[in-house]
């Protein structure tokens, strides 16, 4: 929990510097072609990073780089990290240079509705050509940061993305007012904020005693593993981007879509970065070490805890978010060019995403029961059915209900993905779940439930003041978004579904 609380803690402070990013590119971009335009842009490097980057490298080496750890050493450790670093590198490189060449055909595959609006278009490959780099600097970062979390150091990794933020809202405040062309700027700005995150977990390891030089590239039988594990490990770990591509496919076709679904998306990622990402970069090492000490009970109880810790903090987030996406979304967006007829659709899908949220963050607690078993196939697998989920229904109820039928798609989706991984676990007998953990999830359950009915109370108390002023507004969201915490925890030590004793003794160890 400690653990977990170091990187959720500086992913927090990423996504609240990200809502600020995003308050100021809905301000200067709002929802229109512009930012239609960089959202696709940016989501094609993203994608990549996630899929191949931080989901199938991190899966895959992770667990090798801690066996070579505990069985060969530290030194065996190191070399097998630079031929890694060697192989990523030239790939990455040769997977640059083609996406460069190919741009325009990418975004006509990516957003085949923009052939409509050849303005639209063209502004996207520009954007698509200047931010792609970022893929190879946030892929090498991720080495980096994988060799960290594998150490045990997660604070540098976790602080990283914080950068990209950082720079994205100077470039917004300072340098869009003094040259023009927000767009542009914001993309010339992504490819900076990787730079500088690579520089920055380069210097991390250097001073956690693993200096990575880089080595000619050979197909070593290390190296062989590895993308053996990767391969599938690209399908599973990175499936929810893969159906938000998917969405972004379809919505291309209805104007302003694109960008809808981009504000939800962002609203429903902070609770499912604080939690489930960062309860899944922990677990993931630790199970790998306990399962290679041949220490199966304590791997069963560390993924029981986990489970328990994220639901903890996932379900009354899901929560809040399905009663108060309204005053939520238009606390934060409605201004400038974003106005009340985007902020209504945008506040409609972010509840279709919610929906799923739980989901999301299991599928991120779960699959490293696979992973720290080298096995990444079985994710795949689970993976597969989501996406054939999320297509079919995307295509149906797109043409019913627009842009919120794709958001609930990729929800039941995620759903699908992690009963599968759930039931695979149980029934090879790698999770044996605990009656304490089937006790505290139906508390849980039982304790959102009953803090969604207080939100809905404190909604229609609070409904003129959220129709006033934007302070008044920002006032309300704010004591509902209090109230409802404090009522969800009272719930939650009156159904007996967290020892408070226990929660008291995490948060001191995670203060100190």
């Amino acid at each position: 929990m400690r653990s977990a609380a170091t990187v959720g803690g500086f992913t927090l402070a990423s996504r609240l510097l990200g809502f600020v990013r995003d308050v100021l590119i809905a301000a200067v971009l709002g929802a229109g072609p512009m930012a239609d335009a960089f959202f696709v842009a940016f989501k094609l490097p993203n994608l990549f990073r996630r899929l191949f980057a931080e989901g199938a490298f991190n899966a895959a080496f992770v667990p090798l780089f801690a066996r070579g750890l505990e069985q060969h050493g530290r030194d065996a450790a190191h070399g097998f990290a630079e031929q890694a670093l060697g192989f990523l590198l030239l790939a990455l490189l040769v997977l640059t240079v083609a996406a460069e060449a190919f741009m325009p055909a990418v975004m006509r595959v990516l957003a085949p509705g923009f052939m409509a609006d050849p303005e639209k278009l063209a502004l996207a490959v520009i954007y698509g050509r200047i931010t792609f780099p970022y893929l190879l600097a946030l892929s090498l970062a991720a080495l980096c940061g994988g060799v960290l979390n594998a150490l045990y150091r997660y604070a540098a990794a976790a602080a990283a993305p914080i950068m990209l933020n950082v720079v994205l809202i100077l470039a917004l405040a300072v340098g869009a007012p003094l040259l023009g062309h927000p767009g542009t700027v914001l993309a010339w700005a992504v490819f900076g904020a990787g730079m500088l995150q690579f520089i920055w977990l380069v210097w991390a390891c250097g001073r956690a005693g693993m200096v990575l030089r880089l080595r000619r590239p050979r197909l070593s039988p290390a190296v062989r593993r590895l993308l053996l594990l990767m391969l599938p490990a690209a399908g599973s770990a990175g499936v929810i981007h893969i159906n938000l591509l998917i969405g972004n496919i379809i919505a291309s076709h209805q104007a302003g879509a694109v960008s809808y679904l981009y504000y939800a998306d962002r609203l429903y990622q902070l609770p499912l970065g604080v939690i489930g990402i960062a309860v899944g970069v922990v677990l993931l090492p630790e199970l790998a070490r306990r399962l290679r000490g041949g220490d199966i009970v304590a791997a069963h109880t560390v993924h029981n805890q986990a489970i328990a810790f994220a639901m903890l903090l996932t379900l009354p987030a899901a929560g809040a978010l399905i009663v108060l996406a309204g005053p939520l979304v238009t606390v934060l967006f409605e201004r400038g060019a974003f106005g009340v007829g985007a902020a209504r659709a945008t506040a409609a899908a972010v509840v279709g995403f919610s929906s799923g949220l739980p989901a999301y963050v299991l599928v991120k607690v779960l699959a490293p029961g696979f992973f720290a078993r080298e096995d990444t196939a079985t994710p795949l697998v689970c993976a597969a059915a989501g996406v054939a989920v999320n297509v079919a229904l995307s295509l149906i109820l797109f043409g019913a209900i627009g842009h919120v039928g794709i958001a609930l798609a990729t929800a039941v989706a995620a759903w699908v993905q992690a009963v599968m991984l759930g039931v695979m676990l149980i029934r090879r007998g790698l999770l044996a779940v605990e009656p304490t953990l089937t006790r505290r999830l139906s508390g849980l359950v039982a304790a959102t439930l009953g803090m969604m009915l207080a939100l809905r109370v404190g909604l229609w108390i609070a409904q003129g003041a959220l129709h006033g002023s934007l302070a008044a507004r920002a006032a309300s969201a704010g004591c509902l978004v209090v109230g409802g915490a404090a009522v969800y925890f009272a719930l939650v030590f009156v159904f007996r579904a967290a020892d408070p004793a226990v929660v008291r003794a995490a948060l001191r160890r995670g203060r100190a």
